[in-house]
Order: C-alpha cells, then structure tokens, then sequence
C-alpha cells in the first residue's frame, strides 16, 4: 500500500490561488467570447437595416450623397463609361 503524502498548507494554498485565478480568467475569456459574438450579430442586423434605409432612399431620390448633420444631398455624378 501506497502511503498518502501531502504538500505544505502554504503550498497548497499557493497551488489552489493560482488554480482558482485561471478558472476565473477563463471563464471571463468565455464571457468576452459570448459578447463577442453578440455585437457581430448586432453589427449584421444595423449594417442590414442601414442597407435597407439605403435602398428605399435610392428608390426615391435616386443616388445622392447625404450630409448627415443637415439632411442636404447632392447627386452622384456617374462617370462616362470608356
């Protein structure tokens, strides 16, 4: 039979801290990494409904640059096809 041996308490207490700050680390990476992916997603759904916004102004005055502070807009000029 095997006999049990331990370590110091101080040793133990040493070992058990820095086990216990890992798992911590750890899980706060894991939590980063669900918020993570939650901003991707809220960045898709503004990104399509900017996209949206877009299209149906388009629709209704066709291509314009937009200042943002006043509302104004000025047309897009196309240039010639060479």
């Amino acid at each position: 039979m095997t006999k049990v041996k331990k370590i110091t308490s101080k040793e133990l207490e040493e070992v058990t801290t820095q086990q216990t700050a890992l798992n911590e680390l750890l899980r706060s990476l894991g939590v980063l990494d669900v918020q993570k992916v939650n901003i991707h997603n809220r960045i898709k759904a503004v990104s399509d409904d900017i996209e949206s916004t877009k299209e149906k102004l388009e629709k209704k005055y066709g291509q314009v640059n937009i200042d943002l502070s006043d509302g104004k807009y000025v047309d897009i000029e196309k240039e010639d096809e060479k």
